[in-house]
């Protein structure tokens, strides 16, 4: 009996770390360019399209991946479809059957949208990639849930905002987000640019977890301490180059922070990679103007960073790491005498 109990925890532990390391010995070249192969391909046939796309590959994994890069290299973020989803959102956030009914209409539009345009929101970039991975055999869910970035008003985010996947393989369930990973989006012109992120192709569930939060709690994938909804609101600001730096962020955990002139503030970091610690920056801004600078004490062990800093005056500031020229997260600190 016990040793039954130990297999399944051992089970249990390896499904919520479930990540892309699992597959370091997994070449993707052949997966990836089959995406490339059948790019600007049509949506009239989506079992057609699943299985060009996969019928080729050995592994389930590999068959995923096609279909992932596939989405994130050939759908645009739609972000004015966007915005008129989230004015819709709060007009009818009291209205539960005006709600339900305008909800029919738009999903008529996103998919129409998606198919004649190749053009999406969150919901149908998960949409597609789930329905492709069924017609190739593969056990996908589209979860729906909040989702941080840095012009997230928090104070408003009183209903889920984002979706994303969850695939299984090999026994291990793993999350990703193909919206996010697919490019960037001028907010001022709406011009979207394709610039695809590997980082969030299934990513760590701890790192996943800083800016993305399930409306089902169970697609943490996190059985030991899950964040909370409140521990997802306070968390700081991370960036997509945190997912192609970053296995974990561990400090601060939080975006606003309080602490005394001249105390120490550590910043904790598990990489993917080592990094020429020569590299880390802090960009601190203090209202007024920005000031790049060395950390007090940079630290690398295997691939634990550590930073350093020491506020040698009071104020309110907000502060930027940098790897490099990669933005990697934000924080705030109110510094007092």
């Amino acid at each position: 009996m016990n040793r039954i109990k130990l297999v399944f925890i051992l089970l249990f532990v390896s499904q919520s770390y479930a990540q892309i390391s699992d597959f370091k010995d997994i070449d993707f070249k052949k997966a990836d360019s089959l995406a490339m192969a059948y790019k600007e391909a049509e949506l009239t046939n989506l079992p057609l399209l699943s299985k060009k796309l996969t019928s080729n590959l050995k592994t389930d994994v590999e068959k995923f991946r096609a279909i992932y890069m596939w989405v994130c290299t050939n759908i645009e973020n739609d972000f004015s479809l966007y915005l008129k989803y989230e004015r819709k959102n709060k007009r009818f956030q009291n209205d539960s059957l005006e709600f339900n009914l305008w909800q029919t209409d738009f999903k008529k539009t996103v998919f129409k949208t998606l198919v004649e345009d190749h053009k999406t929101i969150c919901t149908g970039y998960a949409y597609l990639v789930k329905t492709l991975a069924h017609w190739a055999n593969l056990e996908c869910e589209l979860v729906h849930g909040y989702g941080r970035t840095s012009t997230t008003d928090i104070d408003q985010l009183n209903a889920p905002n984002h979706s994303w996947n969850a695939v299984k393989l090999n026994n291990k369930w793993y999350l990703c987000d193909p919206t996010w990973a697919s490019g960037k989006q001028n907010a001022e012109t709406f011009r979207f640019s394709f610039q695809y992120n590997d980082g969030y192709f299934l990513a760590e569930p701890k790192l996943f977890a800083v800016n993305h939060f399930p409306a089902d709690a169970k697609w943490l994938l996190l059985d030991e301490n899950p964040p909370t909804f409140a521990d997802f609101l306070n968390a700081p600001v991370i960036y997509g180059k945190a997912y192609t730096n970053l296995k974990r962020h561990n400090a601060p955990q939080f975006l606003n922070n309080t602490v005394k002139k001249h105390e120490t503030v550590t910043f904790e970091y598990e990489l993917l990679n080592a990094i020429n610690c020569e590299t880390v920056k802090l960009v601190i801004n203090n209202g007024r103007n920005n000031k790049t600078i060395r950390p007090n004490s940079t630290t690398l062990t295997n691939t634990a960073l550590v930073l350093e800093h020491e506020f040698t005056t009071t104020g309110l500031y907000d502060v930027h790491v940098l790897i490099g020229d990669d933005l990697i997260s934000t924080y705030t600190f109110e510094v007092k005498g």
